[in-house]
């Protein structure tokens, strides 16, 4: 069973490129690079990763798949691409050369309007992307899921992963109505959902497993054994603990599970998705 991080970043930090890394999390502020993740998945048994866009350039997804072609543990590319431009097709044209890349990302929860994803050169953009077998990461907040779904039902043939099991209230212990709405999320065949980035979203300092537990007997029963993949989120998720404290919340979770069920989430839900 060849295990894949479905969900990993890699920066050469500066202030001005990643504004968003902040004093309380400085131990961010430096460089994260291949042969410094190679250590940590050495330690659970990864052998490779998506590598996914951290900032929204075409100078990012061009440094990324540069990275890709260069280590062979690099999977797959989920870049940045302009989907509201005009030029999209072109761009996608050119960076499609390069079979690394598997699929883009925009940073959807950042965007002031709620319902930016609905806007109609956004979806004209997604439009592309099926064409050239792209799939589309969704990161987005909770309050944000309801407008996931209009967008989703409009794309039936599009495949979709939702980040990070779409950020619910971890810290607070609050379900509602993140349970609710990821289920209907869920009804949509063409929908995946990244089982990571989850504790960071829990209090960064006394955060348990116990605490994550609930919300992946929720993200389970919603998407099954076909439609879920472990992601890290590296080197974010080490706000809150290092690459093999964060990994093995998911890999104790299902370690009950039947072999063939573990090397559906553990690595070939991945593979299957991203098409690598």
């Amino acid at each position: 069973m060849a295990k894949i991080d479905a969900h990993q970043h890699f920066w050469i930090y500066n202030p001005k490129d990643y504004k968003w890394i902040d004093t309380k999390m400085n131990v961010l502020q430096r460089d994260f690079l291949p042969e410094h993740l190679w250590k940590e998945q050495k330690k659970t048994g990864f052998d490779g990763s998506v590598a996914v866009q951290a900032r929204q350039s075409l100078r990012e997804t061009e440094w990324l798949l540069e990275l890709a072609s260069e280590n062979n543990r690099i999977k797959g590319v989920v870049g940045w691409i302009d989907l509201c431009s005009a030029s999209i097709e072109e761009q996608i044209v050119k960076f499609t050369s390069n079979t690394r890349l598997v699929g883009v990302r925009h940073v959807l929860q950042d965007e002031p309007d709620d319902n930016f994803m609905l806007q109609n050169n956004f979806r004209r953009g997604i439009g592309y992307l099926n064409k050239y077998k792209l799939a589309y990461d969704i990161l987005i907040f909770p309050r944000h899921i309801n407008t996931a779904v209009k967008l989703v039902s409009e794309f039936p043939d599009q495949r979709f992963v939702i980040d990070h099991i779409a950020k619910p209230l971890i810290k607070d212990n609050i379900f509602s109505p993140w349970e609710k709405d990821i289920k209907a999320l869920a009804q949509f065949p063409n929908v995946y959902c990244k089982v990571s980035g989850m504790v960071t979203e829990a209090d960064w300092k006394k955060w348990k497993p116990e605490d994550i537990h609930p919300y992946l007997d929720i993200i389970y029963g919603a998407f099954g054994n076909d439609r879920l993949m472990i992601g890290s989120d590296w080197p974010v998720c080490t706000l809150a603990g290092s690459y093999e404290t964060v990994m093995n919340v998911s890999l104790n979770y299902f370690k009950d599970f039947s072999e063939n069920i573990k090397s559906k989430i553990f690595g070939d839900n991945c593979a299957n998705f991203y098409n690598i």
